[in-house]
């Protein structure tokens, strides 16, 4: 099952968790450190929307920022 949007294309973003620890400089610690740092990916919002085509009304996947955009009608 794709995970992208049909209209633009929008996907997956990877990126990273940081995990800090101590108390900040400015609360009266000695600042914080990096203890991890782990990979993640950020999933695009991904709905599935009904749309009337000329061929008929048909199932496609777009994300949120498309669905808002408003270039198609809703079947």
């Amino acid at each position: 099952m794709s995970k992208a949007c049909d209209f633009c294309g929008k996907n997956r973003a990877v990126g990273g968790h940081i995990t800090r620890r101590g108390l900040a400089i400015k609360s009266g610690g000695i600042g914080t450190h990096v203890v991890k740092n782990v990979k993640r990916e950020f999933g695009a919002n991904i709905q599935t929307v009904r749309i009337s085509t000329p061929q008929g009304t048909k199932k496609v996947k777009l994300c949120t920022s498309c669905i808002k955009t408003g270039n198609f009608t809703k079947a």
